[in-house]
């Protein structure tokens, strides 16, 4: 008799899992039988040891592509190669330079091949007459063809130095792309840190109302204790079970709002099929958070000279004087030189078809010059306009500039309050942890009621609360600062 997996009674299973000598990330399944029958292992057997195999495998490979523990560092690296918006803006800078590419090739004459082949049939005509090479010729046949041939350049060999003006344009506009890809980097980094410190935030909130919740319960059972000896109501027994449920939600919020900020952090950086992700929690003490602040004048200058938001808006404002050379070239004659070579056969010709391709060959070049008189001020708006959009780049850096100091501005003093914040939070946790521990005590001996104790420990809770934000506020804000500064993102 045989099992499901085609065993039988005689079959003795020795060992099922790890083959001993392999290393920790080579995980194979392997099976041993006692029995004469070694070789007659039912199919479903084998698809199922196959089917663990694939998922360990798979599981081990996949697990080894990405670190368990995400840094700071490994986040902005990995962004800055997947990000979608950062290879987007890549693909604008090539795309930019192919027109400067362009431009520059536009300098060269245009040279262009053509042929025109003519077939014609008149079934009632006694004689049809063709013009070939110059030539009339007469044909009483039927069916009758006409080829022609060509080679033609078109050069334009001045027009007020337009093109060379275009491609300076177009140089300008790759390095204005090439700010662009900067910039996009620069805005993933900051979304990155927001979420990485939010993350570390989060995380050390779930381990405060860890401990909260845990000494919520043990003055439960402590309270249980008291009511059973008479010395606690059973109201009071009823808010501390109240007061241990909040706290349980409150655990439970706080788990669901890190997992939120680590799904947010893990699409930013393009992880959406990894399933596992977390991050690396450095050790942060007060020197960091304390960290002296450097001066706002000092991080503007450093700021201004190598921000990619200024020199994109610098480079607009040049981009726009070369659009008024432009528009005012408009004013500037046109000198264009064209040169032909072309030739043609027909067979109402007696001649091979060689000599007429060489008798009907004929040469042409040609100069024109177009110099503009009246064109409905069209170049008279076209510099006009030019200058208006001049106006406007040189606006649009004022405000970049003003933008940037803004910003830098709001770091500076965010970090300011959340280091003085930090300072008090911190005196103010040490009185809180005190008052607790006194109140608990008195509680216990029964000088205080239940209403003071929940009141007390609301405001060892919010005093927590309060360390904790101004703690990862400063950190925040320091980081930006030297991020603005030019010292690269780190914590």
């Amino acid at each position: 008799m045989t099992d499901a997996y085609g065993l039988s009674s005689k079959d003795t299973v020795v060992a099922v899992g790890t083959e001993p000598g392999l290393q920790a990330n080579c995980f194979h399944f392997y099976i041993k039988l006692q029995s004469p029958h070694i070789m007659l292992l039912n199919r479903n057997l084998k698809y199922v040891l196959l089917s663990l195999f694939m998922s360990t495998g798979l599981h081990t490979v996949y697990s080894q592509t990405y670190p368990s523990q995400w840094t700071l560092q490994q986040c902005i690296d990995y962004a800055l190669t997947h990000n979608i918006q950062v290879q987007k803006s890549v693909i604008s800078k090539s795309q930019a330079e192919a027109d400067y590419e362009q431009s520059r090739a536009g300098l060269w004459p245009t040279l262009s091949a053509s042929t025109n082949q003519n077939v014609s049939w008149r079934p009632f005509s006694e004689s049809t007459v063709n013009l070939n090479g110059g030539t009339f010729t007469t044909s009483n046949k039927e069916v009758s063809y006409n080829g022609s041939y060509g080679i033609n350049a078109n050069w334009q060999v001045w027009n007020g130095g337009i093109n060379r003006q275009k491609i300076k344009r177009n140089k300008l506009a790759t390095e204005i792309a090439a700010q662009n890809v900067e910039q996009t980097s620069n805005n993933i980094q900051e979304q990155i840190v927001q979420y990485y410190v939010q993350i570390l935030y989060q995380n050390e909130a779930v381990t405060v109302n860890k401990e909260i919740l845990e000494g919520s319960k043990v003055q439960r059972d402590r309270a249980k204790v008291m009511v059973d000896v008479g010395s606690l109501a059973k109201a009071d027994l009823a808010q501390m079970e109240a007061q241990v449920s909040q706290d349980e939600y409150n655990v439970v919020n706080s788990e669901v709002s890190l997992a939120n900020t680590k799904l947010q952090l893990k699409q930013l950086l393009e992880l959406v099929m990894l399933d596992q992700f977390d991050v690396v929690v450095p050790l942060i003490d007060d020197s960091k958070v304390l960290e002296p602040l450097p001066s706002k004048q000092e991080v503007y200058q450093l700021a201004r000279s190598q921000r990619p938001e200024i020199g994109e808006a610098e480079l607009n404002v040049e981009s726009s004087k070369l659009d008024v050379n432009i528009a005012k070239r408009g004013y500037y004659p046109t000198i264009s030189l064209t040169a032909g070579v072309g030739t043609s056969n027909s067979s109402a010709s007696d001649d091979a078809i060689f000599r007429q391709l060489k008798n009907n060959m004929n040469n042409t070049i040609g100069l024109s010059v177009s110099v503009p008189i009246f064109d409905g001020k069209q170049n008279k708006t076209n510099v006009t306009k030019a200058k208006l959009a001049q106006q406007s780049s040189e606006l649009d850096l004022q405000n970049a500039e003003q933008e940037l100091y803004a910003q830098i501005e709001t770091y500076w003093l965010n970090a300011k309050n959340a280091q003085q914040q930090y300072l008090y939070a911190k005196s103010n946790q040490e009185s809180q942890e005190s008052s607790w521990e006194l109140l608990d005590a008195q509680f216990s001996v029964g000088l205080k009621n239940i209403a003071e104790l929940i009141t007390g420990k609301n405001n060892l809770i919010q005093a927590r609360q309060s360390l904790l934000q101004a703690k990862y506020t400063a950190l925040l804000n320091l980081a930006l600062l030297r991020f603005y500064e030019g010292y690269g993102m780190r914590l």
